[in-house]
Formats: C-alpha cells, sequence, structure tokens
C-alpha cells in the first residue's frame, strides 16, 4: 500500500513537471517562470537568478512542511509552492534561456540525488540493526517471557513515596475543572498539549486505582473524574477545529470523535475506559455523557461507547489502505493507533465486544508491512497521501505497555528489544548504584526544553510492566539524579521535568509486573464492586495507601498527610443496620438505613483499619 501511494504521488509529480515543461514551447517569461516553479518550491526564482528569493522560498516551504506535520495544516506546503512559482511569474521579464532550465533541472536532481543517498545509508545502518537484534532476539525474549509469567508477589500497599508521587497528580487533578496550574501550557497541536498531560495523569490514577485502591473512590475519583471533564473544555480539543479547516478542508462540521483524529478516540478512549475498568463506574457508556461543547448553540455529545464506535469505523473505513488511521490530517502514527487498539480492548472487556478479535488480523499485518523499518521497529508517522515516512522517534519500550493490552506476544517481543538496547547504556553511579546514561542533552516533550525524563520513564513503566526490576530501578535511578528530584511538604516531583514526565514518572513510581495491562482489560475482584468501600476522606489530611474488600469487610491503610491528628471517615456499600467493627480500637458502629457511616479515627503514621461486619465474624459483641 506504501508503494501504491508513492507510484501515484510520483505520477502526479510527473503530471506536473510535464506540465511545467510546457510552457518552453513559448516565449511568454511569466508562463515559463510560472513553469518551472511547478518543478520544485522556488523554481522559478532559481531560473530567474533570484538566489536570496529562492532561498526564502525553500526556508518558508520548510516551515509549511513543519506546519503540515505540527498542526495538520495540509494546505501550508502547497500554498507556499504555488505561491512561490506565481510570485515569480509576476516579476518575470525575459523569456528563459536553455541554461535557465538545465540550472533547474539540476538543483532539482541533486535534492533527489541526495534524498535516495541519505535512504541508502538509512537502509543500510537499520539492516546492521536488524542483524544485531536478531543475534539476541530470541535469548532475550525467553528471559522476558519467564519474568512476566512470574510476577513478585503484588505488594498491594502504596508506600510513603508512592503516596507523595500520586500526591502531584491530586493536586492537579483535584482543582476546579476549568483550572490548570502546574499544568505546561505552552500550544495544543503536538506533545506538550494539555490532553496528553490529562492522559498521563489519568493512567496512572488508573493503576493505583486497580493496583492498590479498588474499594475507595472519594477524592480519588474525584480527580478522575475531573481530568476527564478538563478534557471535554473547548481548550483541550479546540485544536480539531483548526485542523479541520487547513487539513480537511472542513468548515461546518468540527466533531472531534468522528473521523480521523485518533489522538483523540484513541488515547481519550483508553483513559476513560481504564477508569470504568479499575473503578466499576459506568457512567461514561451513557449517551451523551462526554459532552464536547463548540459553543452556546453545538455540542458533539459522546460516550466510551460513541468514541470506540468511531475508531472501530475509522478502522473500518481504512481496512483496504493503511488500515491504522490518521491523527492529524494526512498523519498516521502508528503510537496512536497502539492507543486506539487498547481503547477497544478495554471496551471489548466491559462490555462484551469482540472489536479486537475482528480487527486485530489485519492492523497487524499492515502494522508490519506498511509502519515497520527494516531493523523491525515501527515508525514514527507516514503521509496518508504521499505514502512517505516523515522522521519521528519511536522506542519500543513506549510502545510495549499499550501493546500488551490486546498483543501481549507483541508487546514482549518489543520489551525485549528494548531491555537489551538499553543494556549497554546502564552504568554504576558514584555509589554503585546501576543508572541510565545517554549521550547528548535530551529532549522533554512535555515542555520543549531538555532532558532524558521522557526515556528514563518509558523504560521505567515498560520495565515494571514486564518484571525487570534492574533496569526499572536503573531508570528510577537516572530521573533522581537527572531530572531535579524534590520532595517538600509530602509532595514528590522532579524539578527540572515538564508535568507531562512527572505523570510517567508518577506511574512509573507505582507499577508492578502487569499492572497497566490489568487495570485495563481485567477488573479488580467482584468482591471489590460490591463490597463496603471508602467513600469520603479529606485531602490532603488523609492518604489512602491501600483500600480492599472481600465483599463483607473492608481493610484500610492510611496515612496522615497533614499531620497526625483524627480524623472522619464516610464509608459507604455497608449493609443497612448492620453493626461493624474496627478491630484496631475494638470500637463499634451501625450503618444507616443507606449503608453509610461516619466513623472518627485517630491517625498516626501508617494506620491500618480492619473494618469487619460483625454478624460474619459470628460475634454479637
Amino acid at each position: 500500500m506504501t508503494a501504491k501511494h508513492q507510484r501515484r504521488a510520483f505520477a502526479v509529480y510527473v503530471i506536473i513537471w510535464i506540465v511545467g515543461l510546457l510552457p518552453a514551447l513559448t516565449h511568454s517569461a511569466p508562463l515559463q517562470t510560472f513553469g518551472l516553479g511547478l518543478w520544485f518550491p522556488g523554481g522559478g526564482y532559481l531560473a530567474q537568478g533570484e538566489i536570496i528569493a529562492f532561498l526564502t522560498t525553500i526556508t518558508l516551504f520548510g516551515l509549511a512542511v513543519l506546519a503540515w506535520f505540527w498542526a495538520g495544516m495540509v494546505i501550508a506546503p502547497i500554498a507556499v509552492w504555488v505561491g512561490a512559482a506565481v510570485a515569480a511569474a509576476l516579476i518575470a521579464q525575459e523569456p528563459l534561456t536553455s541554461a535557465s532550465y538545465m540550472v533547474v533541472f539540476a538543483a532539482m536532481s541533486a535534492l533527489v540525488l541526495t534524498y535516495i543517498a541519505a535512504d541508502a545509508i538509512r537502509e543500510s545502518a537499520l539492516t546492521s540493526k536488524r542483524n544485531r537484534r536478531n543475534a539476541f532476539l530470541a535469548h532475550s525474549l525467553a528471559q522476558v517471557r519467564e519474568r512476566a509469567a512470574n510476577p513478585q508477589p503484588e505488594a498491594r500497599e502504596l508506600t510513603p513515596d508512592q503516596l507523595a508521587h500520586l500526591r502531584y497528580i491530586y493536586d492537579r487533578a483535584l482543582q476546579p475543572v476549568e483550572q490548570f496550574g502546574g499544568f505546561n501550557i505552552i500550544e495544543q497541536f503536538q506533545p506538550a498539549s494539555l490532553r496528553y498531560q490529562l492522559n498521563h495523569m489519568g493512567f496512572a490514577l488508573g493503576v493505583a486505582q486497580s493496583a492498590y485502591l479498588p474499594s475507595f473512590t472519594g477524592y480519588h475519583a474525584e480527580a478522575q473524574n475531573n481530568l476527564i471533564q478538563k478534557y471535554l473544555l473547548r481548550r483541550v480539543w479546540s485544536y480539531w477545529i483548526y485542523e479541520s479547516m487547513w487539513g480537511h478542508l472542513n468548515f461546518k462540521n468540527f466533531d472531534p470523535a468522528q473521523h480521523d483524529n485518533i489522538m483523540l478516540t484513541g488515547w481519550f478512549g483508553l483513559q476513560v475506559g481504564q477508569y470504568m475498568t479499575a473503578s466499576g463506574d459506568r457512567r461514561y457508556a451513557e449517551p451523551g455523557s462526554l459532552a464536547f461543547k463548540l459553543n452556546t448553540s453545538t455540542t458533539y455529545t459522546h460516550s466510551f461507547k460513541s468514541l470506540a464506535g468511531s475508531i472501530v469505523a475509522n478502522y473500518s473505513h481504512y481496512k483496504d489502505d493503511f488500515c491504522l488511521y490518521p491523527c492529524e490530517p494526512n498523519w498516521i502514527y502508528p503510537l496512536c493507533n497502539h492507543y486506539g487498539m487498547a481503547a477497544l480492548a478495554a471496551h471489548d472487556h466491559l462490555f462484551g465486544t469482540d472489536h479486537v478479535t475482528h480487527l486485530l488480523p489485519r492492523w497487524l499485518e499492515k502494522l508490519e508491512t506498511e509502519f515497520t523499518d527494516s531493523a523491525g521497529t515501527p515508525i514514527g508517522l507516514r503521509s496518508k497521501h504521499l505514502g512517505l515516512e516523515f522522521p519521528f522517534p519511536v522506542w519500543e519500550a513506549d510502545l510495549s505497555r499499550f501493546t500488551s493490552c490486546f498483543a501481549p506476544d507483541l508487546a514482549q517481543r518489543q520489551w525485549a528489544i528494548a531491555r537489551k538496547e538499553i543494556e549497554p547504556r546502564l552504568k554504576a553511579n558514584a555509589n554503585g548504584k546501576l543508572r541510565i546514561k545517554l549521550p547528548g542533552p535530551g529532549a522533554d516533550p512535555g515542555n520543549y526544553g531538555i532532558g532524558h525524563g521522557v526515556t528514563y520513564c518509558g523504560h521505567l513503566i515498560a520495565a515494571r510492566e514486564f518484571g525487570d526490576t534492574e533496569i526499572a530501578e536503573a531508570a528510577q535511578q537516572s530521573l533522581g539524579e537527572d531530572c531535579g528530584l524534590d520532595d517538600q511538604r509530602g509532595v514528590r516531583r522532579y524539578l527540572k521535568a515538564s508535568n507531562l514526565i512527572n505523570a510517567q514518572a508518577a506511574l512509573g513510581s507505582i507499577m508492578q509486573t502487569g499492572a497497566f495491562r490489568r487495570s485495563v482489560v481485567e477488573a479488580p475482584t467482584q468482591a471489590s464492586r460490591t463490597g463496603p468501600i471508602l467513600a469520603h476522606a479529606n485531602y490532603p489530611e488523609v492518604l489512602v495507601a491501600h483500600a480492599s474488600s472481600d465483599g463483607t469487610n473492608l481493610n484500610l491503610v492510611l496515612y496522615p498527610g497533614k499531620g497526625d491528628g483524627p480524623q472522619t471517615l464516610t464509608l459507604a456499600r455497608l449493609n443497612p443496620g448492620a453493626r461493624y467493627r474496627i478491630e484496631e480500637t475494638e470500637s463499634e458502629f451501625v450503618a444507616d438505613s443507606r449503608g453509610t457511616a461516619s466513623i472518627a479515627i485517630g491517625l498516626r503514621n501508617r494506620t491500618s483499619l480492619a473494618i469487619r461486619n460483625v454478624a460474619s465474624t459470628g460475634n454479637t459483641g
């Protein structure tokens, strides 16, 4: 399919080239100049010897291509190319000579030959990389499978350090929905966008709910729902209004969850689906529960089901083409499509559908044949229209945790590659602790600053997901040494990293083997869905490190967030009128007719509470 699109693009260019050559048969200077301007951007200026104008055009064209990549501005390169041809024609005075044609042809040929040579060098490097991978893959994959199949016993309690990481997210998620204090607000098209910060904060809270807090709603659920409501604000998704206009020439329907835009339906769909799986809350399955308000007269109403429906419809629409479909108009990112398939895996788990079973074989075929380079790594992105690949970094470590939600075998292969390729970077620091040493200043996609935080976090999360403790600890060590670890007032953050990286670091800090996959496609126990819950605790006074139920009783582990002292907790889903005992204090209380109760506790250091239904213990006390 890639070759088909490239052949079509080449055929169109040949036609344009011939059209540009035809004015040579005339004696019209403007037509001849315009024709050469069609050969490549600024060709008309070059033919006239207007070198400054030619170089200016090349610069503007490069910026236009960047705008095309950055914000889906399909019209930008076309406007610069054709506009320069017209502008050059307007100042043309004398008919062009054969030498002028030869100069433009030579320049065009030089560009083509340079591209071919660079591509040949790149392919040679990829072939060498593939050979190196083939040499270690079988052994590394066997190690990954062994560790992933035998996870360490789950520590179902958050440590004080892990709670400090989560407080970083709570502090941002629990502010009023319209407020974004502590977020990086730069632009809304690429990685620093608010939407990606919200997604990754949601992923961290989803894993925390699934692994540690299945029986806690309270401020944890409030934080998760606030993140979802923030995402629905126009300032977060309005990028699609502009991309629809300058990318699709669509000036009427700006529904962000209809055509293309898997960077919304995939990422946001996964966030909402993970929340529903981990929490048991089904509100977002209801029609209209996710409302994207454009203005006072237009709202695009959706639900998690319609987000998944959009993904399915787009995959079906493109199944005979690339199957994977675009984020920005024209640009297909395999990474974003991994999020999309993971969102469908969550939908299948929640509602018994078989979208992944139906779509995945074709999806995987296209991923391998159209979006994987010669070394076996999915490429960054490809043009839907031209079939051309655009340079953009992708790492197997980042892909693997999402792939684990729908294709565990492929995910293990991805991590088997990533872990071996990071091994040479593992070095001991001055204290003898392993860390990751990377060359250069790095780049932080969350604020466009410098730093290697994104690489450290990617390997930290993946290593935890697949049980690679040594690499996980090295990545954690690297974050602390390089990214300015700060722990003030019980909130842990990295001062030299963006909000996006801090959100990923929080997720990495709480990960267990298989935790991300479980949070998306495996609900906590049925007992946690029906048994007692901690429904309210004051934040940040009460930090919840553990909350679980066996269906009858409730176990809690709490820490003080603002000092020791008395606190009041609200419990729910108790048996109405039943008597309960707090084992640690031997105090008892009775649930009201709604199955709720407020209890006073003394919070000091690590406080464990075992709340037992007296009738279930056989003690009538």
